[in-house]
């Protein structure tokens, strides 16, 4: 269990300073033009003008949202595990919508979602070892 909680602690930071580091940029530049990326061009499927809200959500949600949740897993705090899977949970919801608005399917967005999905994985597989709650619940009806 404890290689499982390096695991998820190295996914929080990672993803934590990439979504940092991407959302800065799109608040900083909501044309997108420092990034290289033309937001009338690849927004027009969009709700936004420009990257200002996606950079938002990025920095504030996965980006602080991870880097605290790492704080939250270092510590062990009893709740840790369900921040770990919910963030997995956001970011795979991230990169979907993201898609969907996009209209287009890029590797890297392959990558972010798997990342979610596996650090939802292993916040399950955590609360079905501990027998934690929903799992506490399933034993009752299995025996």
């Amino acid at each position: 269990m404890k290689k499982i909680r390096r695991a998820l602690l190295f996914v929080h930071y990672f993803v934590g300073i990439g979504a940092l580091f991407g959302g800065g940029g799109a608040i900083l530049d909501p044309s997108g033009e420092t990034l290289g990326i033309a937001a009338n061009e690849t927004l027009k499927y969009a709700p936004f003008d420009d990257f200002l809200i996606p950079g938002l959500f990025l920095f504030g949600v996965l980006g602080l949202g991870n880097m605290i949740g790492a704080l939250i897993c270092h510590f062990k705090k009893d709740y840790w595990v369900y921040v770990s899977g919910g963030l997995g949970g956001i970011l795979s919801m991230w990169i979907i919508i993201q898609c969907y608005m996009l209209r287009a399917i890029y590797m890297l967005h392959i990558i972010f979602f798997v990342i979610g999905i596996i650090q939802g994985v292993l916040a399950l597989a955590i609360l079905y070892r501990q027998q934690r709650f929903p799992f506490n619940r399933l034993y009752k009806y299995i025996e």
